[in-house]
């Protein structure tokens, strides 16, 4: 993949952002960090990331299948971050929908620190 601006809408190119998380095993700082490379990670139809950085309390909740069907069934298209503190992040992500339709997924997400790395725990939705 060429070194293209970062899908979290950063700004920075993708090497320079999400792409240090997602390709170079680096633990994101933050929860906004963690949040902004698993939208990436959705981009880029990176599932194994989707559920490495889900907190085992939670991973049995998800599969990889469902993960990846998500991922590649949209077009995903900006996010919005509306707040964020230590521990939460309330986004929107924008994405086309497998019918060509423009969706906005409202979540505000949990996550926690745990042996050094960040961790989603859960979201709220709208």
């Amino acid at each position: 993949m060429e070194n293209k601006k970062c899908f979290c809408d950063t700004g920075l190119l993708f090497d320079d952002c999400c792409g240090l998380y997602l390709k170079n095993n680096q633990k994101a700082p933050t929860a906004l960090a963690l949040m902004r490379s698993r939208y990436s990670a959705y981009a880029t139809h990176n599932a194994d990331y989707l559920l490495g950085t889900t907190h085992v309390s939670e991973r049995a909740n998800y599969s990889k299948e469902e993960i990846l069907k998500w991922a590649t069934s949209n077009k995903w298209q900006k996010l919005e971050i509306l707040s964020s503190s230590e521990e939460t992040v309330e986004f929107k992500a924008y994405f086309i929908d497998l019918n060509s339709k423009p969706q906005i997924h409202y979540e505000f997400s949990t996550f926690k620190f745990e042996k050094g790395s960040w961790y989603y725990v859960d979201g709220k939705f709208k």
